[in-house]
């Protein structure tokens, strides 16, 4: 059956994780060598930021990745910048800074591994990740 649902999806509670995987996505894309939020990438912030403020339970580790021309150095960097930039949003638009904490991955973690300039647009991005505690990269409390 084309349209069964996805196993593991049936029961989606509101406020788990899995409902914000599905409902609401967890990936931010950037342009090449940019940590600037496209209009595009704004409308996944809105959802995720909305999400969060009715979700308070949640912690958020915001991972930035790049997979841009120039060193590991500066790709980390990037990929910090872009996790900072979506982490500036989600408190311009009233999610809580406590709950949060950002982490700038570099080129360490591909989505995906080739040359093709579609798929590294890929690894050009933020992931939103939902934590039931701080980790090693939060920022000491």
């Amino acid at each position: 059956m084309t349209n069964a649902a996805a196993a593991g999806f049936v029961n989606i509670k509101p406020g788990s994780e899995e409902d914000f995987m599905l409902n609401v996505g967890r990936r931010i894309f950037f342009e090449a060598g940019s940590d600037s939020i496209t209009d595009e990438a704004r409308i996944s912030i809105n959802k995720q930021a909305a999400w969060l403020k009715q979700n308070t339970g949640w912690l958020v580790k915001i991972q930035g990745h790049a997979d841009d021309p120039g060193s590991e150095a500066a790709n980390k960097a990037l990929s910090t910048k872009r996790a900072q930039a979506v982490y500036d949003a989600f408190v311009a638009q009233g999610v809580d800074r406590k709950r949060m904490w950002v982490k700038g991955y570099g080129i360490e973690r591909p989505v995906t591994n080739c040359d093709d300039i579609t798929c590294q647009s890929q690894n050009r991005r933020v992931v939103v990740n939902l934590r039931e505690e701080f980790d090693e990269s939060a920022p000491r409390r």
